[in-house]
């Protein structure tokens, strides 16, 4: 690994110079290190540039970490994820990704991730996004994830885009089967030029299913969010939908969530709020003795925790 990945891990996926249990290390397309473990295997695809991670039935408290890093600019990775998670399995998935751009080209990375879920299987995934450099290159994440849910299983995403993304796409899709859970916390910064989309279709198939997305943004400077989510109900099921945003100086937000209730037993809600910092909590903070500038960035920093 060279240097900027090294920063890179550090900041998105916790690195402390080296990983315990299962990993697999991507720089600019290519592996720099790989490790699997006794219930936990990690094979390159034979047709595409990328992984299949299958986890034995039974694993519980083991991680597995599939960072991915561009540490300068003209790289354009593409990489298809596959995770198989065996029945009654519990663990973490950590997939954190940094973009450096260094030059006048564009640095991007696409990750696509699915994720198939036996039977009682419950992941907690966690991914932080974050883009370095002073190069004039973009700096580009498009993340697309897709989620198959099998009957009591249950999959929490844990989302976060840091800082210095110029342009972002992020698909997530899924079905969620009988009695199966899936839990989306979403929290994007975005500031000067910056734009970012999320888009959530999520289907649920299976009697007494649940889906919670709920995300949170800033957007400062000049720049743009679009928030869009559609839960689907096709039987007795419960789904809630929430986005939260506050503007800064120039920023917009969009938010467009969605229902479909095909069941009358399918029970949909969705929220949507956006505006700016109240005006008494920088006061209580400025009383305190913090500039207006720190008061800010202390109420964003509690917002998107």
């Amino acid at each position: 690994m060279n240097k900027i990945t090294e920063e890179l891990l550090r900041a998105v996926a916790d690195f402390k110079g080296n990983f315990e249990g299962a990993f697999n290390i991507r720089e600019d397309g290519a592996c720099a290190g790989r490790q699997s473990t006794k219930n936990i295997q990690i094979t390159s695809k034979k047709d595409l540039p990328g992984l299949d991670i299958h986890i034995q039935p039974g694993t519980k408290g083991e991680t597995v970490y599939i960072p991915a890093c561009v540490t300068h600019s003209d790289v354009d990775d593409l990489v298809y994820n596959d995770f198989y998670v065996g029945e009654g399995a519990d663990v973490l998935i950590v997939a954190g990704c940094g973009v450096h751009s260094d030059g006048e080209e564009e640095a991007r990375h696409n990750g696509i991730h699915r994720f198939f879920l036996k039977k009682g299987a419950h992941v907690v995934y966690q991914e932080k996004h974050l883009g370095t450099g002073n190069g004039k290159g973009l700096r580009r994440i498009d993340p697309v994830t897709d989620v198959y849910l099998e009957e009591d299983s249950s999959l929490e995403m844990d989302t976060v885009q840091i800082r210095g993304v110029d342009r972002t796409v992020r698909k997530t899709t899924g079905v969620v089967g009988p009695r199966a859970k899936l839990v989306v916390r979403e929290r994007l910064l975005t500031d000067g030029e910056e734009t970012a989309r999320t888009d959530f279709d999520v289907t649920m198939e299976g009697e007494d299913s649940g889906v919670d997305l709920i995300s949170r943004s800033v957007a400062k400077g000049n720049s743009h969010q679009e928030f869009l989510s559609c839960i689907k109900g096709k039987t007795r099921c419960t789904g809630h939908s929430e986005c939260d945003a506050i503007l800064s100086d120039n920023g917009t937000v969009v938010a467009q969530p969605a229902l479909e209730a095909a069941h009358i037993d399918a029970s949909l809600i969705h929220e949507a709020a956006i505006g700016k910092i109240a005006g008494e909590q920088l006061l209580k903070l400025r009383t305190l003795g913090l500039t207006e500038e720190e008061a800010e960035a202390r109420i964003v920093e509690g917002f998107l925790k």
